[in-house]
């Protein structure tokens, strides 16, 4: 194999390989809730990934209609994984998720964001105006109680 087919074959691999990143960094994880999704988001946070996702959830509510509510579950994000994320970058990134989620009719649903992820928002003085709940399990609550009441 001469130099020039093995970088070919090394830069395919890398193609690859991010894909494999591009899918796993946003997965989608139907609910128990009908019409419900969750999206974890875990680990380091920067503006490529961060659009990633959005382009991903926006992709896979386009092709799975019946999807009403969407769930992004900031758990496993702490202010270290942010760390070269500008806060106020990350607040007008959220705002931006938020609008295009509302704009495909979704209900976009926040939870369990760090306290000090919560106060370098603040502090970064961007006012968001956002759906939250502490943690996934009152989120599904929340709608559970809310289905069951529609039902009645």
């Amino acid at each position: 194999m001469t130099t020039e087919q093995e970088v070919l074959q090394l830069r395919e691999e890398l193609e690859y390989y991010k894909s494999i990143v591009f899918n796993m960094s946003s997965p989608i994880i139907p609910s128990i809730v009908p019409k419900t999704i969750m999206v974890p988001v875990a680990g380091y946070i920067y503006r490529e990934r961060f659009n990633n996702i959005e382009t991903h959830v926006l992709s896979y509510i386009a092709e799975h209609r019946e999807v009403e509510n969407v769930i992004f579950d900031y758990t496993g994000v702490s202010t270290d994984d942010v760390s070269n994320f500008d806060f106020n970058e990350l607040a007008i990134a959220i705002s931006s998720l938020n609008s295009s989620m509302k704009l495909m009719g979704m209900r976009p649903i926040y939870v369990g964001f760090h306290p000090k992820l919560i106060q370098e928002i603040v502090r970064a003085g961007v006012h968001v105006e956002i759906e939250t709940y502490q943690s996934f399990r009152s989120a599904l609550q929340g709608l559970l109680h809310e289905s069951n009441g529609k039902l009645k």
